[in-house]
């Protein structure tokens, strides 16, 4: 959504098989256990919560993306250092290297997605950042996997929504397609942030990768606020208290709360339930922000998600867990 920021669920480009794999295989959608349901349904509420709260944020937006990356860094160190100091050491250059390298597109991710819900609707922003598993395939492709039939079915509905999403907020407003590339930039930049973290996920538990990965995040922010010049600090208690609360429920607990329903349920299920988010934020920033798109904008979004959902479900039998996005 826009702004959600999610952490997104990090798994393997979705709907893609590699070269030397044994092609694509059945995609486990069972559900998990009543409480890892519960545990879902509270961290899509909290993503879905995320970027209507930005939006009404009294602070600049730069600021909410670095603070939020900050806060989650700060806090998970916490966890590192009294918990999994010896794991933190024990980090190679390798995975070292890829955790910034990871970091720094998910500071992108935050520097583009969090500033288009300025310029455009949150149901657009959320809908356009839906988008993040399309970019990932094509990532996938460009290393030399090979996309299966049905995600490129879903890749192609997925951008004629992608099309017509932003023609119709040509038509409304010129402003909002600055909004909509934004977002479209914040579903790329995740999309490199998860494949290139999906790599460290696979040696490096989710603290120790998350602790470096959000402060490296924040890094990348903070020379842009110098250059478009805004405010780090000096906001009223009630903007920082929404920053804090952005950073615990969305940053921190859904990001938790997905990574534990990953223990036991499929990475393709949990990716499913966090389309969720588009329609949620969406009713939330209809209703307290008083956000009403044109009604055209939802078969658009329809379009995205349906394409979306094509994709994720051509996932090979193989998934590898990843994090929480962002959003």
């Amino acid at each position: 959504t826009r702004h959600t920021s999610h952490p997104m669920v990090l798994a393997s480009p979705v709907g893609t098989t590699t070269n030397a794999g044994s092609g694509r295989g059945s995609v486990n959608l069972g559900l998990p256990p009543k409480g890892d349901l519960v545990a879902l349904a509270v961290a899509v509420v909290f993503i879905a919560l995320s970027a209507p709260v930005i939006a009404a944020t009294a602070a600049p937006v730069l600021a909410i993306a670095f603070w939020r990356c900050l806060i989650g860094s700060g806090l998970t160190g916490l966890w590192v250092a009294f918990k999994e100091r010896d794991s933190l050491r024990r980090l190679t250059r390798r995975e070292w290297r890829l955790t910034l390298i990871s970091g720094f597109f998910l500071g992108l991710h935050f520097a583009t997605w969090i500033p288009s819900l300025v310029f455009t609707s949150v149901a657009a922003s959320t809908a356009l950042v839906a988008t993040q598993p399309i970019w990932a395939a094509f990532i996938a492709r460009a290393q030399g996997a090979r996309i299966s039939r049905g995600s490129w079915v879903g890749i192609w509905i997925a951008l004629s929504g992608v099309l017509v999403l932003t023609g119709i907020d040509v038509r409304t407003d010129t402003r909002h397609l600055i909004g909509d590339a934004l977002a479209l930039a914040g579903a790329i930049s995740a999309a490199a942030y998860v494949s290139v973290g999906a790599e460290v996920r696979k040696s490096v538990s989710t603290a120790t990768m998350t602790f470096p990965l959000y402060g490296v995040a924040a890094l990348t922010i903070l020379p842009l606020m110098f250059i478009f010049q805004q405010d780090l600090i000096g906001f009223e208690l009630e903007a920082w208290l929404m920053i804090l609360g952005i950073s615990l429920g969305a940053q921190l607990l859904g990001h938790t709360l997905m990574n534990k329903v990953l223990a036991n349920s499929s990475a393709t299920f949990v990716s499913l339930a966090i389309l969720f988010e588009m329609p949620g934020a969406a009713l939330v920033a209809a209703i307290w922000l008083g956000q009403a798109p044109p009604v055209a904008i939802y078969p658009a979004a329809a379009l995205i998600i349906t394409g979306v959902v094509f994709v994720i479900k051509s996932n090979p039998k193989k998934e590898i867990p990843m994090e929480t996005s962002p959003i």
